[in-house]
C-alpha cells in the first residue's frame, strides 16, 4: 500500500537531506554552493537587466528564492532563481506595468503555484510533448540572443520596442555603428566561456569569461576608451538622498503588501489586468521547475517530490516579490553545475544564495565594474545552451511529420508573437494530432453469420458480432456509427462486443445509444 501523502507537501527534500547529515556532506555542499554562487552572481544581474530592471533585482531574486525554494521545495539538488525563460514574458510586463506590476504578478503567480501543488498537479508536466518544450525554449533562446546583441556590440540603442521583427530590424540598422571596444570585450568573454571548459574545470567558465572581460575593460579605460559598465549604466539612491553609481551594497529588504507605492495593493481593475500574465508566469515556473528537477534526478540519481517543489517555488516567488525581486523557477544550468560540483542536499543551494548575499553586501563596488558587453556575452552563451540545437535538428530529422509541424509552429510563434501563443497553439495542435492517432487506432471488426469469430466461435444464422477495439470517445464515435451500414437486414441478433474498449466518454455513450 502507498503511504498517505500530506495535503500540503513541503520541505520534503530538506527533511530527507537532514537524515545522516555529516561533516563530509557539509563540505560537499559548501564546495558546490561556492561554485554555483560564482556562476549565479553575474547571470542574475544579466537577467534582471534583460527584463528592463536594475541588476540588484536579479540578485535579490537569487538570494531570496534560492533560500526559500531550497528550504521548502521537493528536489534535493535543485537551484532556483531568475532564468532566461522568463525574459520574454517579464520584459513586456515591466515595460507596461513597471516594477510594481511585476511584483504583484509574481505574488499572484506564487499563489497559483501553491494551488497547483495542493491540487497535486506536479505530474501534469509529463503531458507536455517534447516538441512543444523544445520549440518554445528554442524560440526564447533566439529572442534573448537577438536582444543581447545591443550590449554585446555596444550599439547604443536606448530602447527596443515592438515585436521581434521590429526589434531585429532596429538592431540590423544599428550594426554599422557598433563599438569596437565593446565588441572586443563581448567576443573575448564568450570565447572564454566556451573554450575554458576544454582547458580546465577548476574555474567555472562564466566566471573566467566575466573576469577576462572586466580585465579588458580596465585596460581599455586606462587607454582612454569609454566602456559601458554597471557603474556607468545604473545608479541607486542612498538613505541620506545621495545618488551613487553601480549597484547598492544592501541586503534585500522585505515589505508587506500595502506598504509604499511599489507594494501598494492593486485595485480590482489592476488585478484583472495582471491576472493573465501571472497565470503565464505560474505555468512557465511550474514547467521549468519540474523539468529541471526531472533532469536533476537523472543526473544525481535522486527522486524529487513534484508537488512539494510546486509549493516551494510558489512560496519562493511570493517572498521574492515582497523583496522586489523578479520571477524565479528552477534553473537547469545552475542545477547541473550544482550536481557536477558534488552537491548532496538542499543546503548547497542555500549556501549559494547566502554567498551571493555576502558578495552583494561586501563587494558591490567592485562588482559594479563588470562591463555590460561581458554580461551580454553571458546571456548569449545561456541562449545557445537553451536553444538545444542538436535536439531541434534531431527532431527535424527523425520525428514524424506531425511532431515536426508542432515543433516549428511553437518555435515560430514564440519568436514572432510570444511564448504564450507558441505554447498554446503547440499544445492544441499536439492534442489534436494525438487524438487523431488514437481515433485511427480504434478498429471495427464485423463477423457475419456462418463465419468463425475469434472471441465467439462459429456464429449461427441470423447472428452477427460487432466488435470495437480501442477507445470510444468523441474522436472515434463516428467510425462506430458509420459501421452500422455493415449490418444486414436479415440479422435477428446483434452482439456488440466492447471487451477491448478501455475507455468510453460521454460522447461515446451517446453515440452508442444512437447506434443501438
Amino acid at each position: 500500500m502507498h503511504a498517505k501523502q500530506p495535503i500540503f507537501p513541503l520541505a520534503t527534500a530538506l527533511r530527507a537531506g537532514l537524515k545522516d547529515y555529516s561533516l563530509k556532506t557539509f563540505r560537499a555542499d559548501l564546495t558546490a554552493g561556492l561554485i554555483v554562487s560564482l556562476v549565479a552572481l553575474p547571470l542574475s544581474m544579466a537577467l534582471a537587466i534583460a527584463v528592463g530592471l536594475p541588476p540588484q533585482h536579479g540578485l535579490y531574486t537569487a538570494i531570496v528564492a534560492g533560500i526559500v525554494a531550497a528550504l521548502l521545495g521537493g528536489s534535493p539538488t535543485q537551484v532556483s532563481g531568475p532564468t532566461a525563460a522568463f525574459v520574454v514574458i517579464v520584459a513586456p510586463i515591466v515595460a507596461q506595468y513597471g516594477l510594481h506590476g511585476i511584483i504583484w504578478c509574481q505574488i499572484l503567480a506564487g499563489i497559483f503555484l501553491i494551488l497547483m501543488g495542493v491540487a497535486r498537479a506536479g505530474k501534469l508536466i509529463h503531458f507536455v510533448p517534447y516538441p512543444v518544450t523544445t520549440g518554445f525554449t528554442a524560440g526564447i533562446a533566439v529572442t534573448i540572443a537577438t536582444l543581447a546583441l545591443n550590449d554585446f556590440l555596444g550599439l547604443g540603442i536606448a530602447k527596443l520596442s515592438g515585436h521581434y521583427v521590429e526589434k531585429a530590424a532596429t538592431i540590423w540598422h544599428a550594426l554599422p555603428g557598433f563599438s569596437p571596444q565593446e565588441a572586443l570585450i563581448g567576443f573575448a568573454t564568450i570565447v572564454t566561456i566556451f573554450a575554458l571548459p576544454k582547458m580546465t574545470t577548476r574555474i567555472p567558465a562564466p566566471v573566467g569569461g566575466i573576469l577576462l572581460g572586466t580585465a579588458i575593460s580596465f585596460a581599455l579605460v586606462k587607454m582612454g576608451y569609454s566602456v559601458d559598465t554597471l557603474n556607468t549604466r545604473f545608479s541607486y539612491v542612498t538613505p541620506d538622498g545621495a545618488t551613487l553609481p553601480g549597484i547598492p551594497p544592501y541586503a534585500p529588504s522585505f515589505s508587506l503588501p500595502g506598504s509604499g507605492d511599489l507594494f501598494a495593493i492593486p485595485d480590482f481593475r489592476e488585478l484583472q489586468t495582471l491576472l493573465m500574465p501571472a497565470l503565464v508566469i505560474a505555468a512557465l515556473g511550474a514547467l521549468e521547475s519540474l523539468l529541471s528537477a526531472t533532469v536533476a534526478d537523472s543526473m544525481a540519481r535522486t527522486r524529487h517530490d513534484p508537488n512539494a517543489e510546486l509549493n516551494g517555488i510558489g512560496i519562493a516567488n511570493i517572498f521574492s516579490g515582497l523583496a522586489a525581486g523578479i520571477p524565479a523557477t528552477g534553473a537547469l544550468a545552475r542545477t547541473a553545475a550544482n550536481i557536477h560540483a558534488g552537491a548532496k542536499t538542499p543546503f548547497a543551494a542555500i549556501i549559494h544564495a547566502l554567498l551571493i548575499l555576502l558578495y552583494t553586501v561586501t563587494l558591490a563596488s567592485y562588482i559594479s565594474y563588470i562591463p555590460m558587453a561581458a554580461l551580454a556575452a553571458l546571456l548569449l552563451s545561456v541562449a545557445w545552451r537553451m536553444s538545444h540545437v542538436h535536439q531541434f535538428v534531431r527532431i527535424m530529422q527523425l520525428a514524424p511529420r506531425s511532431d515536426v509541424i508542432v515543433l516549428l509552429t511553437c518555435f515560430v510563434l514564440t519568436v514572432l508573437i510570444d511564448m504564450v501563443a507558441g505554447v498554446s497553439v503547440g499544445m492544441v495542435m499536439a492534442s489534436l494530432l494525438f487524438m487523431t492517432r488514437v481515433a485511427d487506432a480504434t478498429q471495427l471488426h464485423v463477423s457475419q453469420p456462418g463465419k468463425v469469430d475469434l472471441a465467439h466461435g462459429e456464429l449461427p444464422a441470423g447472428v452477427m458480432v460487432y466488435r470495437i477495439e480501442g477507445p470510444l470517445f468523441f474522436g472515434s464515435v463516428d467510425k462506430m456509427i458509420e459501421g452500422a451500414d455493415l449490418i444486414s437486414p436479415d440479422i435477428r441478433k446483434l452482439v456488440i462486443d466492447l471487451t477491448h474498449v478501455p475507455m468510453i466518454d460521454m460522447t461515446g455513450i451517446l453515440g452508442m445509444k444512437k447506434f443501438i
